[in-house]
């Protein structure tokens, strides 16, 4: 149980007004509640283009925006933030040390600003084709947020952090690495599996396998080159691309 109150704690804009502890066992717990939140994450989501869909009965469009705006507001804008941040930083085309100087900066810049932008438009577009033209909505909506999640803990534990100090440093001490990594990839395998089955198809899950891998291989080898390792900003950006990438694999795909 506290792994999931810290989960909701650290990623989530739901107030858990209650010191846990911060031990290995619940670090780890943490993380590996990570990608189930995400899945609650997915079913409010689905539940609010649910309700405008076909209780208020407007167009895919503005369900399309409320339901980025569900996303955005369950996480506090985490992970847009971070985003926002690595946009900023990368762009400035830097060295990786003044880079992660712009990556901690709390202000945003006019990079980190457009590639916000961008994502929410594109994410809002995303879910426009998607309301149009898919009827198999919530198995959907529970797998893109926990797969990404679930590709965001074996980034994150695989890869050195960017800095010795830090938050994602700080807890990167605190993993059991083997444990996080195994149970990651059972509950995306199950993810996937539930998936398959609702479909009645496998095309959907490969293809979100080869694009979660693909994914994770190059946003991993980007991260070493351009900033030296990990960070929770580039944790945050990996978890909102991921998603997209992924709901675009679906609207092409089924």
């Amino acid at each position: 149980m506290n792994g999931l109150l810290l989960s909701l704690q650290f990623f989530t804009s739901i107030p858990v007004r209650k010191e846990l502890p911060m031990e290995r066992k619940d670090v780890t717990r943490m993380y590996i509640a990570l990608p189930i939140i995400g899945g609650l994450i997915g079913i409010s989501m689905y539940l609010i283009a649910y309700l405008f869909t076909n209780v208020i009965g407007t167009g895919p469009l503005l369900a399309a925006v409320f339901v980025v705006l569900t996303g955005v507001a369950l996480t506090g804008g985490l992970h847009l933030d971070g985003f926002a941040d690595t946009g900023d930083a990368f762009f400035s085309y830097r060295d990786p040390i003044k880079r992660l100087e712009i990556l901690v900066d709390p202000r945003i810049g006019a990079f980190g600003t457009m590639s916000l932008v961008l994502l929410i438009l594109v994410k809002i577009a995303l879910f426009h084709e998607f309301l149009l033209g898919h009827t198999e909505w919530l198995p959907l909506f529970l797998a893109v947020p926990i797969l990404s999640r679930v590709g965001m803990n074996i980034y994150f534990t695989t890869t050195r952090p960017a800095k010795e100090k830090g938050i994602a440093h700080f807890f990167m001490g605190k993993l059991s690495k083997g444990k996080l990594i195994g149970w990651s990839i059972l509950i995306g395998a199950t993810a996937l599996t539930g998936l398959g089955l609702a479909l009645h198809s496998v095309i959907a899950p490969v293809a979100l396998v080869l694009v979660l891998g693909a994914g994770l291989f190059l946003f991993r080898r980007w991260s070493l080159k351009n900033f030296g390792g990990v960070s929770g900003d580039l944790c945050g950006a990996f978890i909102e691309g991921m998603e997209a990438l992924l709901w675009l694999t679906i609207i092409i795909c089924i």
